[in-house]
């Protein structure tokens, strides 16, 4: 029989409200203690040897990636050489399945599709919003409808679109629930079972993400706009440029950083995307993506090693995106 010790019993037993708050204390009670000691070290270099400060401040982030990146991203790479179990060692097969059959070649071109889609045109949507909100006298007002959805949970989104989309059979005398299907019938037109016919409702699932994201864009993309230099743009205007000219010329090449961040960050939540495809259709009705097959795989499926595989193959997904962010990123401060 296995023996724990006090502590760990006590840890294990945190399952009312008092222990886990007297947990939480001792965390942040050990966090105090741990910085204390660390400025306390700062604030005495001359009796700390040199290379005591840089480790008290590095250990820590160090110590944090290695066991909260590094170490669970290893083990994640050699479980997706295993078979469910875990026991048996299968190489790439995992891999094999995952890029072979049919069922999960749907599953990347959804995802595939989710990243193309949703960066561009929530980016354009956020840069069209940017340059108009910012000509109109409730600016602040119009900013803030536009950016609300940002403070709405995937879930709690997903739910409202899920109402948009609602269909009842066509029946007279029945009002339709969802919205969208009320204004066919009212122009009339046959209600529609948006989620249901693929591979168009996973259109209607990227429009959900395109909502959220929009305002996200518009945020940072008007802030931009607005830091383009005064000169820049009375020179522009005594060249002879006005709208469209001045847009695509001046204010486009000065927002170029700020677009970058923008695809690359959106395209990055898009990679990752789970809620959306999980509340609405549960990844049914050939809707599933990376995120929430992976999810399936290894939680109810029990597939231990292909949702590993899943896991590293949407980890490699990523990567390029934070390259190439960071590239522009440096890019962008050589130029400045």
């Amino acid at each position: 029989m296995v023996q724990f010790s006090p502590v760990t019993e006590w840890l294990t037993q945190a399952d009312d409200v008092g222990h886990k708050f007297a947990l939480m204390f001792v965390a942040i009670a050990l966090f105090v203690v741990v910085m204390g000691a660390i400025l306390l070290a700062v604030d005495r270099p001359k009796r700390v040897p040199p290379w005591v400060v840089p480790v008290a401040f590095l250990g820590p982030t160090i110590l944090g990636l290695g066991f909260g990146l590094v170490y669970p991203g290893l083990r994640t790479i050699w479980a997706s050489l295993f078979d469910a179990r875990g026991q048996n060692f299968v190489g790439l097969d995992n891999y094999a399945t995952a890029f072979g059959e049919e069922s999960f070649q749907i599953v990347l071109r959804n995802t595939l599709m989710w990243v193309i889609l949703v960066p561009i045109v929530a980016t354009f949507v956020g840069l069209v919003y940017a340059v108009l909100v910012d000509r109109t006298r409730f600016e602040y007002l119009a900013k803030t409808l536009v950016f609300l959805p940002m403070a709405i949970s995937m879930v709690g989104a997903s739910i409202i679109w899920k109402f948009v989309y609602e269909y009842r059979p066509d029946q007279k005398n029945v009002n339709q629930i969802g919205l969208l299907n009320q204004l066919l019938v009212w122009i009339g037109l046959e209600p529609q079972q948006f989620l249901l016919n693929p591979p168009v409702n996973t259109l209607f699932l990227i429009a959900v993400m395109i909502w959220i994201q929009a305002g996200f864009a518009m945020t940072v993309l008007s802030a931009a706009i607005k830091a383009i230099p005064d000169d820049i743009v009375e020179a522009a205007r005594l060249d002879g440029l006005h709208g469209i000219g001045m847009f695509r010329h001046i204010t486009v090449p000065s927002i170029r950083p700020a677009l970058v961040v923008v695809v690359t960050t959106i395209a990055m939540g898009t990679l990752k995307v789970f809620d959306i495809v999980r509340t609405m259709t549960g990844g049914n009705f050939g809707t599933s993506v990376v995120a929430n097959e992976f999810y399936t795989q290894s939680f109810r499926i029990r597939e231990v090693g292909l949702g590993a595989a899943l896991a590293v193959i949407l980890f490699v997904l990523v990567i390029p995106l934070v390259v190439y962010n960071v590239r522009q990123l440096r890019l962008s401060e050589d130029i400045r």
